[in-house]
């Protein structure tokens, strides 16, 4: 089943274009590595698909529903800092935040609520830690936080921005394995990332962005170096392109 689809999509910001004519669809039970060098779209893009930014050209379908009506259905995990980390919450209060559009803000949260909470703390394997302050998190907290934020919705797309950097190996080999799992379980799952063996061993398809679309498809589909170069701008004896041959 086709989740979410990205149609012609043209975005400007400040005057100046970022994304043209990206076309892009990601079915449930996929797990979609989004790749491109840095200033490329690759947020912009994820913030598109949330209509957070204004689209010059095109559409974002989710659920065949323009992507107003079925953000609902979306969970967003954004880099960590564009989180206010030393604002005085607990961790499961954080979690609890995600469900705010749902709640409403002048709603108490009832027990559906902290049991949706609860799931994804023991999703990310922070139960232990559900009353301790925001602030005195670790890195690697911190980004399980994010994620469980976004699973406290039960979301049936899951978007991912750079949810590895910065992370010790032992909790980006955790949260990994959990986004292959939630793909597995049926949830459509786009993720950008710069961990490019990491995501060509785990996803199921990526796609290579720099603007628009430069190619996609299966990870041992990829292996024409010359797209890889279009994409990131780097010469043949680019690093890149010997992880590229490795993998």
């Amino acid at each position: 089943m086709r989740a979410l689809e990205i149609e012609k999509l043209d975005v400007d910001l400040g005057g100046r274009p970022v994304l043209r004519n990206v076309r892009l669809h990601v079915d449930a039970g996929e797990l979609v590595g989004l790749l491109g060098p840095n200033g490329a779209g690759k947020t912009t893009l994820l913030r598109a698909v949330l209509a957070l930014v204004r689209t010059r050209a095109g559409r974002v379908l989710v659920d065949g529903k323009a992507s107003r009506a079925g953000r609902s259905t979306i969970g967003y995990v954004p880099q960590r800092h564009e989180f206010t980390w030393d604002f005085p919450i607990s961790v499961e209060h954080a979690v609890l935040s995600g469900r705010t559009g749902r709640i409403g803000l002048l709603r108490r949260p009832g027990v559906d609520d902290w049991r949706a909470v609860g799931d994804a703390l023991d999703r990310v394997q922070l139960a232990g830690l559900r009353r301790r302050p925001v602030g005195e998190l670790s890195g690697g907290q911190r980004q399980r936080v994010l994620v469980a934020r976004a699973l406290a919705l039960a979301p049936r797309i899951l978007l991912l921005d750079e949810p590895f950097t910065g992370l010790d190996m032992p909790t980006q080999e955790m949260l990994g394995d959990l986004f292959v799992s939630l793909a597995a379980e049926g949830r459509a799952v786009l993720m950008t990332t710069h961990d490019l063996v990491a995501a060509m061993e785990s996803c199921t398809r990526l796609v290579l962005l720099n603007r628009t679309v430069i190619a996609d498809g299966h990870p041992e589909e990829l292996q024409d170096v010359e797209v890889w170069m279009r994409t990131f701008g780097v010469s043949e004896t680019s690093p890149l392109l010997k992880l590229v041959r490795a993998a």
